[in-house]
Order: C-alpha cells, then sequence, then structure tokens
C-alpha cells in the first residue's frame, strides 16, 4: 500500500489513511462512516487482503471512532464477497471486542453476533468458535465479558464435540475471579440456557444459577434473578420446586436492597414462568414481604406489579388471596412515607376495581382512592385522576360523583397554580369519562374560571382546554354552553381577560370552521371586530391576530365589508405592534 501515490485505483485508500491519521477526531469519525463507499469503489477482493488488515493494524483510536467501525463491520458482509468470505471480518472484530471501552466492546459482540448469522456451520467451527474460545481465554478480563454474549448464537449449529467444549468455557467464565466477566456470565445466562437442550440445562445451568445467585457481589446476584425467568420459562412444572424455587426464595430475602428490587421488578415475569400452584404457595408470601421491605426504591418496584401480580393469579380464589393477604399491605402503603412508593401504587390501584368488582371497590378501595386525592403530593393525586375510568367502568358514575369529584374540585381551586394546571391537563379526560351532561352540571364552571385566573399559564392551559373540549362534545355543544360566555368576558374591566375571550374565540374557530361558519359570522365576528376600538395596544394587535385567524372561514362578502376595512385602520394605529400584526393579517389573507 505504500506506492498508493501512482496508482488511481489505490486512491480511495490512500484518501483513507490520510484520514484516519489525521489529528481532527471528526475527519476520522467521518472516513470511518464513509467505509462502505470506499469499500465500494476497491472492490470485494480489495477490501478484504487490503481494507480489512489496514484497519485490523490501526485500531488505537479514540472511542467514538472504534465505536463507528465496530457497527458499520456489522453491515459489511457483502462487501467482502458475501457469506463464503464474511470470516474475513472477524479479524478486526474480534480486536474492537477487547478495548477497554464497554460500548465499542458491545457493539463489536453486536456486530459479530450479527454476522454469525451469515457463517456456513462449517465457517462457524473453523473460523468463528476458534474466535470465541480464544476470547474466553484472553488475558484481560475486556475478552472474557465479550465471550460471554457469544457462546448462545453459535452452539445451536456446532457439532456436540464442539457443544462441549463451549459449556466448559461458559462454566469457567461464570467462576471467574474478575467480578466484571461473572456478571457478564450473569447476564447472559438465561439467553444461553434457551439454547441447550434440557439436560443440560439441569445439570449444568441449575448449578452455574445457584452459584451466581450466592455470589458475594451483589451486581451479579441480581442479574441472575433476571435469568431465573428464562430458566423458570424452560423446566417442567415438577422440577421447579426444587430446582429454582429455594435459589428465587433466597433472592427475595437477599440482605442486598438491589437484588429484593430486581426480584420485585422482574415479580410479574417470575409468577408467570412458575405457574399459579407456586404462585400461591410461594410467591404471595414472598410479595407481601416486597410490599413491606425496609427499603422504598423495592417497596415502589412492588407497588408498581400490584395489579399485574392481581390479574395473574388463579382465577379460582383471586379475590380470596387479594383481600386477605394483598390488601392489608397495600392500605399500608397509601400512607407511605416516602412520595416515590405512593406514587407508584396510585399509577396502578384503580385497576383493582375492574379485578374486585362493584362491593368491594366501594367498600374497600373508594376509601384509598380518597386518601389518596388528598395527598399532598400532586403526582400520587394526578396518577389517581388519570386512572378514574377504570373505577367508573365498575362503580357507575353516580357514585364516582359523590365519593372523587368533590376531592377534585377542591383540587381544582389549590392555591397551588401547578396543582390547579395540572387538573385541566385532565379535564379533557374526565369529560370524556363523566359525559356531557354531567360534565355542564359539575365542572363547566370550574372550566370557565380558569379562563380569568390570575396565572398566565391557567389562561393559556384553560384555553387549550376549550379547544379539547369543544373536539370532544361538538361545535352545537359550544355554540350553545361555551362561546356566549366567552363573549360576554369581552366587556370584562381587566384587559388580560378581554384578550383571552380573543385567545379562546381563535380555537373555537379552529374546532368548528366551515360547517358552523354562521357562529363565526353572526355571533363572534361582530366581538372581536367590536374590540379593535380597544383602549389597549395589547389587545388591539391581537384582534388583528385573531382576524387573521377567522379569515379563512369566512365568505368574501364578510372580508371585504366588514373585516378589510377594521384591519386598514389598523395598519394606520399609532402603535407599532398593531400597525405589523394588522398589516400581516391583510397580506395573508390578501385584502390589500
Amino acid at each position: 500500500m505504500a506506492g498508493a501515490d501512482g496508482d488511481d485505483s489505490l486512491y480511495p485508500i490512500a484518501v483513507l489513511i490520510d484520514e484516519l491519521r489525521n489529528e481532527d477526531v471528526q475527519l476520522r469519525l467521518n472516513s470511518i462512516k464513509k467505509l462502505s463507499t470506499i469499500a465500494l469503489a476497491l472492490g470485494v477482493e480489495r477490501t478484504r487482503t487490503e481494507l480489512l488488515p489496514f484497519l485490523t493494524d490501526t485500531i488505537y483510536d479514540e472511542d467514538e471512532v472504534l465505536l463507528a467501525l465496530a457497527e458499520q463491520l456489522g453491515n459489511f458482509t457483502m462487501l467482502v464477497g458475501g457469506p463464503e468470505y464474511v470470516h474475513c471480518l472477524l479479524p478486526p472484530l474480534e480486536s474492537l471486542a477487547t478495548v477497554e471501552e464497554t460500548v465499542v466492546r458491545d457493539k463489536a459482540v453486536e456486530s459479530l453476533r450479527k454476522i454469525s448469522q451469515e457463517h456456513s456451520p462449517v465457517d462457524l467451527e473453523v473460523h468463528f468458535e476458534p474466535l470465541v474460545k480464544r476470547l474466553a481465554s484472553g488475558d484481560w478480563f475486556t475478552s472474557r465479558t465479550s465471550a460471554c454474549g457469544l457462546f448462545s448464537v453459535c452452539y445451536p449449529r456446532v457439532s456436540s464435540t464442539v457443544k462441549a467444549e463451549i459449556r466448559q468455557h461458559f462454566r469457567t467464565l461464570c467462576s471467574d475471579d474478575t467480578p466484571m466477566v461473572r456478571r457478564a456470565a450473569a447476564s447472559k445466562l438465561g439467553e444461553f440456557a434457551k439454547v441447550l437442550e434440557l439436560d443440560y440445562v439441569k445439570s449444568d445451568i441449575i448449578s452455574l444459577f445457584t452459584a451466581l445467585a450466592s455470589d458475594e457481589q451483589d451486581s451479579v446476584r441480581l442479574l441472575a434473578v433476571e435469568a431465573c425467568v428464562s430458566i423458570a420459562t424452560l423446566l417442567p412444572q415438577e422440577d421447579l420446586e426444587t430446582l429454582v424455587m429455594p435459589t428465587l426464595r433466597q433472592a427475595a430475602e437477599d440482605k442486598s436492597w438491589r437484588v429484593r428490587y430486581m426480584v420485585a421488578d422482574k415479580f410479574s415475569e417470575l409468577q408467570k414462568a412458575v405457574g399459579p400452584e407456586i404462585t400461591k404457595n410461594d410467591l404471595v408470601p414472598a410479595f407481601q414481604n416486597l410490599l413491606k421491605d425496609c427499603e422504598a426504591e423495592v417497596r415502589a418496584a412492588a407497588a408498581n406489579k400490584v395489579k399485574e401480580f392481581c390479574e395473574n393469579l388463579p382465577e379460582d380464589n383471586r379475590e380470596q388471596i387479594i383481600m386477605t393477604h394483598i390488601l392489608p399491605c397495600v392500605k399500608e402503603l397509601v400512607s407511605d412515607t416516602n412520595q416515590h412508593v405512593k406514587s407508584a401504587l396510585a399509577s396502578v390501584i384503580m385497576g383493582l376495581s375492574t379485578i374486585l368488582g362493584k362491593d368491594n371497590t366501594i367498600e374497600h378501595l373508594l376509601p384509598l382512592f380518597l386518601a389518596q386525592l388528598k395527598d399532598e403530593c400532586p403526582e400520587v393525586r394526578l396518577n389517581i385522576i388519570s386512572n378514574l375510568d377504570c373505577v367508573n367502568e365498575v362503580i357507575g358514575i353516580r357514585q364516582l360523583s359523590q365519593s372523587l369529584l368533590p376531592a377534585i374540585v377542591e383540587l381544582a381551586e389549590d392555591a397551588k397554580w401547578r396543582v390547579r394546571l395540572a387538573i385541566i391537563e385532565y379535564m379533557p379526560l374526565l369529560a370524556g369519562q363523566l359525559g356531557v351532561e354531567f360534565f355542564d352540571e359539575k365542572l363547566n364552571t370550574l372550566c370557565m374560571a380558569w379562563l380569568i385566573d390570575h396565572v398566565y399559564a391557567i389562561r393559556e392551559a384553560a384555553t387549550c382546554n376549550l379547544m379539547k373540549l369543544v373536539e370532544k362534545f361538538g361545535a352545537e355543544w359550544a355554540q350553545n354552553t361555551i362561546v356566549p360566555k366567552v363573549l360576554g368576558m369581552a366587556n370584562d374591566p381587566n384587559y388580560l381577560h378581554r384578550m383571552t375571550t380573543l385567545f379562546c374565540i381563535n380555537v373555537i374557530v379552529h374546532c368548528c370552521g366551515y360547517p358552523y361558519r354562521e357562529i363565526t359570522t353572526k355571533q363572534m365576528l361582530p366581538v372581536v371586530l367590536k374590540m379593535s376600538n380597544d383602549q389597549v395596544a395589547n389587545v388591539r394587535f391581537n384582534v388583528a391576530k385573531s382576524l387573521q385567524k377567522i379569515g379563512p372561514v369566512l365568505d368574501s362578502n364578510a372580508l371585504q365589508t366588514e373585516v378589510k376595512p377594521v384591519l386598514e385602520k389598523l395598519a394606520s394605529d399609532t402603535d407599532m405592534d398593531v400597525k405589523y400584526f394588522a398589516q400581516e393579517a391583510i397580506s395573508v389573507l390578501a385584502l390589500a
């Protein structure tokens, strides 16, 4: 490659060499991202004989350059001549799989896993499997961690002799001296178990699982919990009790909260994997303990799973288990000292109503919902409000309105404006659940009151809320219920409220549009035109903006005879902003 100067065909590689040696990292990165173009220019043979050896020899660079290279090589199969030559990509990827930076190694492993599928069974044994062995027995822990992610992709496609070697290598890595390697092995244990024959799962994997689940490092033990889900799904029911449950029980009571957290986080998956009988005898008491755990993180993770856990209980005695064992724990969590725990519970507790039915919901759950609606933490209250539809389906709107709506109305008038804001955001959702009649009776007044709130963010949100309500209930409802109240605000002594009238008109016009042109022309347009004489410049330039929005809905007669004269008057206003917006409206509506 040294004689590149005199040979045009070597030019792409010469440019690449120059760019890869450039001091500017960005240039080096760009050249790596152009690798496929360079490979196409060189052709498959020269890519194999020149480009790949060059790349393999120059793997000493910034991490981001190496990361880009590891990613590129995963898509290089056709550029080296197809599956027959795919093994040529192994040397550079092997080097990348041993570097210090984790993200680069992970990307190299991802690319190796991808191209392993493109090797024929023969090539897999001749080229790929030796690479896995070299990585597995490398001096540096980096190469051994990378090997852990490659066993499962080659195991199903090699001969039984090679399979035995792979199993042995995996066993060795599970008891490696370096915690990082054991961690990598533990994270791939479930995946490896899935490709093994059942006999080997029982003889090899279970003993490895037990050892990793009792490792001195909690970061290894918690990954073994993750593997437990995969292993449990592979074993026949009769073997679970003896082979998996002792280890799982131990993990649920582990001295490290991180391991218990992982058990709580994976609880629904574990429950499905072990089946109803073991769930009833073993998992119910374990779940109770996790809900009462001394660490808030564990209680929050378990609280998050309450609904799923209850849904997956065996139907024949689901209600009895929930009422006797789960609900007492849930009642305690409602007044937990940690807001994340209460918030996690609030996001799922409403779902229990569909499982427990109307009577239990009214008697046992409603008091809990009310307590959470009055919680000092806004997130807890919002999680309850956003899931009201579940309860509405079970107990009906009458019961819901008597029990929960007073609490919602109280929040809607809360002294903290952020709480009011959050309630406004849920109003369209509530409206959909409660229906138009109920909404008009109980909540409409609130929505109108927000339009004249002293905080701008509330007025703005209330305007958006109005738009969503009109979209939900329709233009006829808007005409009868909303429009008269909005237009009434045009005479308010506070100019901020007069401006809100304009903002509301803009959104109502946007929702009602052409089919209800008459509402716009007969009711709303005269009010907007009258406001063009307002004393406050801010109101006048918002009139110009509103006319620009209303214009497209009006017929040409109204535009010419009513809108144009007002905009022309505003275009010669003494205020610069009023002039500007009026001229803009004139040109947009093509009234010049």
